[in-house]
């Protein structure tokens, strides 16, 4: 059996735990007990370690053919994990094909004007670079959270998210004709694509809050695109404010730098 998708009134996707249980091909009869475990188990969501929540992870749902059978409806989230944590010899299929159900659920937004104000108003915050430097801090929080405050391989993995590392970069410089020596890859990347460090500020901030990396990587080349049609300057802002640095609303740095759940940065 294939897993079906379903959309709420509201537009949100969502599996049933029935048809969710027969696509994993496990046995009728252990249905009850493992519906249970699902919806007690503790799981790594976005926004953190947890267990699933009733009403915004899963919902109940009656049968009208068999009002004794307990079903519910399950976010797409949850069914990736319920997956990735079951012992069907076929979720490697169902957690791949709900990965990209996810990603697209949260990159498919439309852009209004209004969105796209705000997203330039994230990239000339992100022109600063203790904006950057917060938002990196904060992602890097989160990764050690999510290891048992343990940062090994943090570079790594930032790299693999944001496409490119310090090896890279050093490459990149040579061709260039610039010498690498003494130089941080913060310094190299102002040098071989500035409007990256605003990609990347907005890249760290987004996973920071608990966004997908699709969705983050979507929201950055946004910002960065808009950064180079702007013109846009990157200012070291940490010692001193320069008399260049383009009007940005104090309280969009405020977010940036707190990490605050703001609505201006939800509509991205």
């Amino acid at each position: 059996m294939e897993l079906q998708i379903l959309v709420s009134k509201k537009g949100t996707k969502v599996v049933t735990a029935t048809n969710l249980h027969k696509a994993l091909q496990l046995q009728d009869h252990h249905y009850s007990t493992n519906v249970r475990r699902w919806l007690n188990e503790i799981y790594e969501f976005r926004d953190g370690i947890r267990k699933p929540v009733r009403m915004t992870d899963f919902a109940p749902r009656k049968i009208k053919d068999n009002p004794i059978l307990s079903d519910f409806y399950i976010s797409i989230e949850l069914a990736k994990l319920i997956t990735l944590n079951s012992k069907s010899k076929v979720k490697r299929k169902y957690a791949k094909w709900l990965f990209s159900l996810e990603d697209e659920e949260e990159t498919s937004v439309l852009m209004n004007q209004d969105q796209i104000l705000t997203a330039l108003e994230l990239a000339k915050a992100m022109s600063l670079m203790s904006c950057q430097e917060a938002s990196e801090k904060e992602h890097l929080k989160l990764y050690e959270k999510r290891n048992g405050g343990n940062a090994a391989n943090w570079w790594k993995h930032r790299s693999e998210i944001l496409g490119y590392s310090a090896s890279k970069l050093r490459e990149r410089m040579k061709m260039m004709g610039k010498s690498v020596s003494g130089k941080t890859q913060k310094q190299m990347l102002l040098l071989v694509d500035k409007y990256e460090t605003i990609r990347t500020g907005v890249v760290d901030h987004f996973i920071a809050k608990g966004k997908s990396e699709a969705y983050a990587r979507r929201i950055g080349d946004l910002a960065k695109a808009l950064a180079k049609e702007m013109q846009m300057e990157i200012h070291d802002d940490r010692k001193s404010a320069s008399l260049f640095t383009p009007h940005i609303k104090p309280e969009v740095i405020n977010n940036i730098r707190t990490l605050n759940t703001e609505s201006y940065l939800e509509v991205v």
